[in-house]
């Protein structure tokens, strides 16, 4: 989620940045804990579009989706990093190498689920005139226990206007719907049979996007260079008690996603680059990317993207930045794999096929299903080492991976069961990667803004972003602390895999995190819970 960046240290000049880069060199060759293997990214300079990989598969043509039950084929299982296709490449000089924890072998993506809702989109991208003409195909499984007369739909993009997202047709089971309504981000659909418990139905939706300027501290939309495309689809909404559509507040996620499968075929420009949440297969005018278990799928396009490549196993990992931020691309790519390796070891594997991490003009960081936005400033404000914005943020949006992405969570009620966990990666990162700046971490990340306020607050309850920020994300992170040294290390880190096992591609909610807490620990939490919640759990 977004999560304001760290503050600008006073009276920051060329010489304290040359000071970090020499305090950056020397911490990495001091002694670290030392893990069983150590392994090293490497990058290599892309210097145009990296999803070309030609594949002999044909592609259905937008219109001729034959078939009226759309079902995923299951993606061949990754044997060896891809190799993206090239005008010209060049072997960077690795950054100075720290140990990280050796990757554990990672799973395929999960493939397609029955039960799960499938998301089948044919979309073409005019980058020039910024529009996106689609047509969407929603496999939509009834497993909420109880009939539906209606469905609830999430339509962001008509929050930015009424002439963002333009309607021409939508069908259930190929019979025209008539009666709907759409109202701001609500597209409620009045069904005229119930759709009984256990069954299903396809939508069929026709619409454009004529793609809005983006806002300075919003996403969605193009600037000069660059179109970001997030929760631009209409998706089904999670079914709580009732259709789980939360208002939108200045600062916070209000969204709650159900994990679903999603394959995009995309069409642009033969010069535009795009940043995705998932691998591509490349068949004449048509790229078409598959995600399994997601809660969405994002975009970025550019024509100016320069692309840096690693992998930690089968993990594909992408920096996309822009001309004059090449130290910055690298170095998060760098940041990254030591991220992935280190959360796919403590957490889970990583549960996707690759992560993209794009350069945006932004104030923070913001992270989605296989990609993460990051602060233009955060690539301007580098200056070597890992005692930064560029590296602190990057942790925290990548973390969100495993809490967000696998396990999911109500983000307008209970945005601490990602926040706080996301914000506490960051300090497990420090410790394996650069067990020095631990100190440094929690006075200048943490201790500095002055935690305070109740963790399990909604995002509703504050008034201001500062305030949110310091219970949920930052008293969060002292209360994991405070669970860990209660718990000890070898039940906390077990508690945080049963975690993630237990509700991977679901979501957890309050009760769940404590019950997964107490199951991996005999001692007493009450004074912990009494001190950091408004509530007892």
């Amino acid at each position: 989620m977004s999560t304001p960046h760290l503050r600008t240290p006073p009276g920051h000049s060329g010489i304290r940045l040359a000071f970090y880069v020499l305090l950056f060199t020397l911490l990495a060759s001091c002694t670290a804990p030392t893990p069983t293997a150590q392994v090293f990214p490497t990058f290599i300079l892309v210097t145009q579009d990296p999803n070309a990989s030609p594949t002999p598969t044909p592609f259905q043509p937008s219109g001729q989706i034959e078939t009226p039950l759309p079902t995923f084929t299951q993606a061949p299982p990754a044997t060896e990093t891809p190799t993206a296709t090239a005008t010209a490449t060049q072997t960077l000089t690795p950054l100075p190498p720290t140990p990280i924890i050796a990757p554990v072998t990672l799973t395929e993506s999960a493939p397609a689920t029955p039960s799960r809702t499938n998301y089948i989109l044919y979309a073409t991208l005019d980058f020039a005139a910024h529009t996106l003409d689609v047509e969407e195909t929603i496999r939509y499984y009834n497993t909420t226990g109880v009939a539906l007369s209606d469905i609830v739909l999430s339509v962001q993009p008509n929050r930015y206007g009424g002439s963002v997202f333009v309607l021409s047709s939508i069908a259930q089971d190929n019979v025209s719907l008539t009666n709907f309504t759409i109202n701001d981000q609500r597209f409620t659909l009045n069904l005229p049979q119930p759709l009984q418990p256990n069954s299903a139905t396809t939508l069929t939706l026709n619409f454009k996007l004529n793609i809005p300027a983006k806002a300075s501290s919003g996403l969605f939309g193009y600037d000069f260079n660059q179109i970001n495309l997030i929760d631009w689809y209409p998706f089904v909404v999670p079914y709580i008690n009732g259709w789980a559509l939360h208002d939108p507040m200045p600062f916070g996620e209000h969204l709650v996603y159900d994990s679903s499968d999603i394959e995009l075929n995309l069409k642009t420009g033969s010069d535009v680059i795009v940043a995705a949440s998932a691998p591509s297969d490349q068949n004449g005018e048509w790229t078409r990317y598959r995600l399994y278990g997601a809660r969405t799928f994002t975009l970025s396009a550019s024509t100016e993207f320069l692309v840096a490549e690693s992998a930690v196993g089968s993990v594909v990992i992408r920096s996309y930045y822009f001309d004059g931020y090449k130290a910055a691309g690298e170095s998060i790519l760098y940041s990254a794999g030591q991220a992935v390796s280190i959360f796919s070891t403590k957490f889970a594997p990583y549960p996707y096929e690759t992560l993209a991490v794009v350069q945006t003009d932004i104030h923070d960081g913001q992270e989605y299903d296989g990609l993460v936005f990051l602060a233009s400033d955060f690539y301007g404000q580098f200056g070597g080492g890992a005692k930064n914005n560029l590296t602190t943020i990057g942790v925290h949006e990548i973390s969100h991976q495993w809490w967000y992405g696998l396990v999911g969570n109500d983000q307008a009620l209970e945005p601490w069961l990602d926040e706080m966990m996301a914000t506490y990666s960051e300090k497990i990162f420090f410790e394996y990667n650069y067990p020095n700046y631990g100190d440094w971490w929690w006075q200048y990340r943490v201790d500095f803004f002055g935690p305070a306020g109740y963790v399990d607050t909604p995002i509703y309850a504050w008034g201001s972003q500062r305030s949110y920020v310091n219970a949920v994300y930052l008293n969060g992170a002292h209360f994991m602390d405070d669970l860990r040294v209660r718990m000890g290390d070898d039940n906390f880190f077990r508690f945080l895999k049963g975690y993630a096992a237990s509700y991977g591609r679901s979501r957890a909610t309050t009760y769940d995190f404590f019950a997964a807490a107490r199951a991996n620990t005999d001692a007493d939490l009450s004074d912990l819970i009494a001190e950091y919640f408004s509530g007892s759990h």
